[in-house]
């Protein structure tokens, strides 16, 4: 299972009068004897446990403890429930069955507020505890290892300062409020909300009358916590409750909104505000930070009768949840080693050094020894030969930067030197990330007309799943724009009352107000990204409730509207983002520019143009009445709003598309022979493809010049979407997908606007700017894939499931540039696999390249299951060791799972 360190590759770093160091698995701590004059490095402080927080009713504490005062709500729910207060559907142990916490503060005691100092929120002593003298420190333990407590005392001190177990949001939290959810479809339940010891995990009853086990939800998962009514099902269903009593949290991915209503405007501010300060400790962390506090929910989650000690069988719990398959034989051979006390119980110091041990990383251990030699200790003229390896900043005075950022001990600091500790540190963050972090911020020149960029959009943007009987919701909108997404749809229809409804027509989805969703786009345009957003308008209203949408969007987004082009700029040529910040853009028919008297309203389109834009409508019904899922009779009952004069456009409308006039596409002959800026057609991805495949090079001129957007088939009745890139190639600026359908497709939208601060504009490469121009050189890719690290477990139901995962890194770019390999599978092992596997590609085109590194779980019999992917553009990748953090399907944190690997680059 423990895989012995294999000899260093490439060049030697050994120097004169030094040996290479030689690492076997069970060697004792290095000496660091051999440089006395500069560091004597006492033994990393700290040790792992889980601890029960101050103020938690009925948690376990040192006895003698005064009890934390209950708050109103509490007492009312102990009443209602029974005499002996329930959390989290278990029942609170009284005072004399409290166990006495462990004097040396090791694993698994419960001294108040541990669980939230490791996060740094526990105020302490600058100079934490050191190793006791009768124990000595495991091999690592004398420079430290990744992920231990001692690291991350000494990493979160500056935010354990702040005190946030005393603070009084959290601790209001950590007693537990009475809140009110209110749910989607209407209606509300009273639930008991408590923050968990873990500082992490917010624990809520199901119902009072009903013994069912309690949800949670971690505060990790949160994206935004929004004052007030401001969610669709606040807006809809909460009007029963004081607007100040009312907040939503919106989590991350594709889970739903929580709405929650407080019984007061107090208890509500101590969420919102609480919740605000814990998410942003949480931020703050370092990767290391987050796999301590990772591994010691699992350690919590493994003591099953919470006595604080680990039985055998409790810690081959444990290591199934860590995803570790490890042979009965090694597992006790380890345990049996930690067990100091010889009582078969793991506990205190015991626990510390069997953590040690699990989280050890022989492959940083090596590529440290190779650089620092014998005397394992990194100079900064060492440290210098690594970052030039690197393909980094490699002078003195950046090497002697990152030892005063990274390195943990202060002695070693004092003296420009970086331990163990420190080196993995920095290897785990942002700048050993494989991304670019030049790239994190917007770095592209912003001045060049919006046909020269790459920009974020969405297609039937409204959709909260497929688009047959999906439910439609304003909430969608929220989702696109705090993703990144400068272009939105509005399929908009006749509505009753006079308003405009937005809707998938001629299908079984909901409908939502055109006013909702205008009103949700002003909140939310701006929060990511000052660039201009372009609302995608498709018109099926007559010209009464087309005035109305015009009304609605000027008096909404005010200002932000642009309804005149700009001062100074030629009214037929594209603006650039810069000039069009905070402002929304319409898209839609305009009237022609003679057009004077209001009866003069005609159809934009000509007979053949409306007729093959009506085939294309034909076709997708044709397929949603073959739907298995709704009858012929049913579908066919599906009658949409739409007035006679739908094909006509109001003046008031008309009036406010400036920048984005929607025609049918002329052809590319005529489209470059008279060039249109401000004129943009829309292409299904089928006509698209067939553009390609015909006139590649003539679209891309025409897209030099012109926008043009791109949509999924409506045949595709799960919502599927289609390969971005191939419209990327050819120059599409707006290649619209189902943001609501997670997948590949959507991981490369997510990684083509990754860069430039995830603004949702992407300077496109040059000979797609100005073609025919000559692209960058071909490159030479090598991808060394190492190690993973903590890979989530796929089936948390069956605990013996233990994954055997492997690697794919994929190339998607130019047709000639597309290629993916794969590493061999690594049976049962998805805590710290190791491959040291190189994967080759020659990259024709790397200006477009996108490289999507994928993880699975490998099955002989069916279908491998995804584990995590992370996609980026090749001129964002940076070369040498780097970690990888994965996301999810629907594009969501993993932490702390991670790749290793080492990155080549060379010109053909």
């Amino acid at each position: 299972m423990w895989l012995l360190p294999v000899p260093p590759r490439g060049r030697p770093r050994s120097r004169p009068g030094r040996q290479a160091p030689v690492q076997p698995q069970s060697s004792p701590s290095p000496d660091l004897r051999h440089r006395p004059a500069r560091l004597h490095r006492p033994g990393a402080p700290g040790v792992p446990g889980a601890i029960e927080l101050p103020g938690a009713p009925g948690a376990p504490g040192v006895p003698g403890a005064p009890r934390a005062p209950e708050s109103r709500e509490h007492r009312e729910y102990r009443r209602y429930r029974g005499s002996r207060v329930m959390i989290c559907g278990r029942k609170a142990r009284p005072a004399a069955e409290q166990l006495r916490a462990p004097s040396d503060g090791a694993g698994g005691s419960r001294r108040p507020g541990r669980a939230l100092k490791k996060m740094g929120l526990r105020s302490h002593s600058p100079d934490p505890p050191q190793h006791s003298a009768s124990v000595s420190p495991p091999r690592g333990a004398a420079h430290g290892t990744a992920g231990t407590q001692g690291s991350l005392i000494q990493a979160g001190a500056v935010g354990a300062r702040q005190g946030l177990t005393e603070d009084e949001d959290v601790q209001r939290m950590l007693r537990g409020s009475l809140l009110w959810k209110v749910k989607a479809k209407g209606g509300s339940r009273e639930r008991l909300f408590r923050l968990q010891e873990d500082g992490v995990t917010v624990c809520f009853e199901g119902r009072f009358g009903r013994s069912r086990s309690p949800q949670s939800f971690s505060v990790a998962h949160i994206e935004a916590v929004r004052e007030g009514r401001q969610s669709e099902g606040l807006r809809k269903h909460g009007a029963a409750f004081p607007e100040r009593h009312c907040f939503t949290l919106a989590f991350k991915g594709r889970r739903k909104n929580l709405d929650l209503a407080a019984r007061g405007e107090e208890d509500a501010r101590h969420w919102v505000q609480g919740l605000t300060k814990l998410m942003g400790r949480l931020q703050a962390m370092s990767q290391m930070e987050k796999l301590d506090h990772w591994i010691h929910g699992v350690l919590q989650r493994a003591d099953r009768n919470k006595d604080n000690k680990m039985s055998f069988r409790e810690v081959k719990s444990m290591l199934r949840m860590l995803n570790i398959d490890m042979d009965d034989v090694y597992a006790s051979k380890l345990f049996k080693e930690c067990d100091h006390s010889g009582n078969e119980r793991l506990e205190g110091r015991e626990l510390e050094l069997f953590c040690r041990r699990l989280l050890r990383r022989p492959e940083l251990e090596e590529l440290f020894g190779r650089y620092s030699g014998e005397d394992r200790v990194l100079s900064a003229e060492e440290l210098q030969d690594f970052l030039r390896d690197q393909g980094e900043d490699s002078s003195l005075s950046q090497a002697r930067a990152i030892i005063r950022t990274y390195e943990l001990n202060e002695k070693a600091k004092q003296q420009e030197l970086m331990m163990l500790d420190g080196f993995m540190m920095y290897l785990l963050s942002a700048a050993g990330d494989i991304l670019n972090q030049e790239h994190t911020k917007v770095h592209q020149d912003m001045s060049q007309p919006l046909s020269h960029y790459f920009i974020s959009s969405s297609h039937n943007t409204y959709l909260t799943r497929n688009q047959i009987g999906g439910t439609s919701s304003t909430e969608a909108y929220v989702r696109a724009l705090r993703a990144g997404c400068r272009c939105v749809e509005l399929d908009c229809w006749e509505g009753s009352d006079g308003e405009p409804v937005v809707y998938h027509g001629h299908t079984l989805t909901s409908k939502i107000l055109f006013r909702d969703v205008i009103e949700s786009i002003r909140d939310s345009a701006f929060e990511k990204s000052p660039y201009p957003v372009i609302l995608s308008l498709e018109n099926h209203c007559g010209l009464e409730q087309q005035a109305t949408m015009a009304r609605h969007m000027k008096a909404i987004l005010g200002d932000k509207l642009l309804t005149q082009p700009l001062q100074g700029q030629d009214p037929h040529d594209l603006p650039s983002p810069e000039q069009l910040k905070e402002k929304i853009l319409v898209k839609g028919k305009k009237l022609p520019e003679l057009w004077q008297e209001p009866r003069g309203v005609t159809s934009l389109l000509d007979p053949k143009e409306e007729e093959e834009e009506e085939e294309e409508e034909e076709e997708e019904e044709k397929v949603q009445e073959r739907s298995p899922r709704r009858s012929l009779q049913s579908l066919q009952e599906i009658k949409p709003l739409q007035a006679k004069d739908a094909s006509q456009v109001s003046p008031e409308l008309s009036a406010l598309v400036v920048y984005c006039q929607a025609v049918p596409f002329p052809g590319l002959a005529q489209a470059l022979r008279h060039p249109q800026p401000c004129q943009m057609s829309s292409f299904s991805e089928r006509k698209a493809r067939k553009l390609i495949k015909e006139a590649g090079p003539a679209l891309v001129r025409y897209n030099a010049r012109q926008l043009s957007r791109v949509y999924p088939l409506g045949l595709k009745m799960n919502s599927a979407n289609y390969n971005p890139q191939e419209m990327w190639n050819a120059g599409c600026q707006l290649v619209a997908l189902n943001f609501q359908t997670p997948g590949y497709e959507m991981d490369l939208n997510t990684g083509r606007f990754l860069p430039n601060g995830r603004c949702g504009y992407v300077l496109k490469p040059l000979c797609l700017r100005s073609p025919p121009g000559e692209g960058s050189r071909r490159l030479a890719l090598h991808i060394r894939v190492i190690t993973a690290q903590q890979l989530p477990k796929l089936n948390r139901d069956k605990g013996s499931s233990i994954v055997d995962p492997f690697v794919r890194v994929e190339i998607h770019g130019i047709p000639a540039d597309c290629a993916k390999q794969q590493t061999h599978h690594k049976l049962n092992n998805g805590f710290n696999p190791r491959w040291e596997e190189t994967l080759r590609f020659q990259v024709r085109a790397p200006e477009l390249a996108l490289v999507r590194f994928v993880v699975e779980d490998y099955d002989s019999t069916s279908c491998n299951d995804f584990v995590g992917q992370f996609t980026l553009p090749l001129p964002s990748m940076r070369q040498g060791y780097r970690h990888i953090h994965l996301l999810s399907k629907d594009g969501a944190s993993l932490s702390p799972a991670t790749l290793f690997v080492h990155v080549r680059c060379k010109s053909l």
